[in-house]
């Protein structure tokens, strides 16, 4: 049974959004503040399949709970944001959030986007039943069944989408590939109108790099791999 981290001050919705996560057979567990979300996900042991975190909270806030889980872990995070807030959205990505969800949230967009993630994970598992086997492409190595990363002989610290958009991306190298086609790849969901997450995922992995020349930017394509 996958389990949910649930992280928000409002015990209304995480009441409601845990009976029905529960019932639709994820094991579910609630935070009601930043300082106990912090505390339970660094604890946990990796126990957590992905955590839901809410981006405003009373003292502690959850872009400051992003940032302190970020620097030790790389544990699937879905934010909630409020309806509308471009900035509050983008800034999450950038630090680290995989996805994100605006509030008030429908438990079944919620589910949708857990489930995305929760599929990944187990396709990529999956994928190979010999750690060993790698993806290399201009300098870059990818462990897919390992879920790590290089470039040359320096280890990449991504997040589960940045791993999935790298991915996807490299082994379409050399070819132009359509934001539509990376969301459905590495989010398992289609692109929302307006939706920038890609386009700040592809940012924060070209700065890991190092080297922003290996993803090229299409104008009104997608983006570009390149294949040296």
């Amino acid at each position: 049974m996958s389990r949910v981290l649930l992280v928000d001050d409002d015990d209304t919705l995480t009441e409601l959004l845990a009976e029905y996560l529960t019932a639709e057979g994820l094991e579910v567990n609630r935070m009601p503040d930043g300082e106990s979300g912090v505390k339970e996900i660094l604890h946990s042991g990796n126990s957590y399949d992905v955590v839901i975190l809410d981006s405003m909270m009373p003292k502690m806030g959850g872009l400051d709970v992003l940032k302190t889980v970020r620097a030790q872990s790389k544990i699937p995070i879905i934010m909630l944001t409020a309806k509308g807030d471009d900035i509050d959205r983008i800034i999450g990505l950038e630090m680290g959030a995989d996805d994100y969800v605006p509030k008030p949230c429908q438990p079944r967009e919620l589910l949708a986007r857990i489930n995305a993630i929760l599929r990944r994970a187990q396709h990529n598992n999956g994928d190979s039943n010999n750690a060993a086997n790698s993806l290399s492409v201009s300098n870059v190595t990818l462990y897919p069944a390992k879920r790590q990363a290089s470039i040359g002989d320096t280890p990449l610290e991504l997040t589960s989408t940045e791993f999935n958009l790298l991915e996807a991306l490299m082994r379409h190298a050399g070819q132009v590939v359509s934001k539509e086609t990376l969301s459905l790849e590495a989010l398992d969901r289609k692109l929302a109108k307006f939706d920038r997450s890609i386009d700040v995922h592809i940012s924060s992995i070209r700065h890991k790099l190092g080297d922003p020349s290996l993803i090229q930017t299409v104008r009104g394509l997608g983006y570009l791999f390149v294949k040296n």
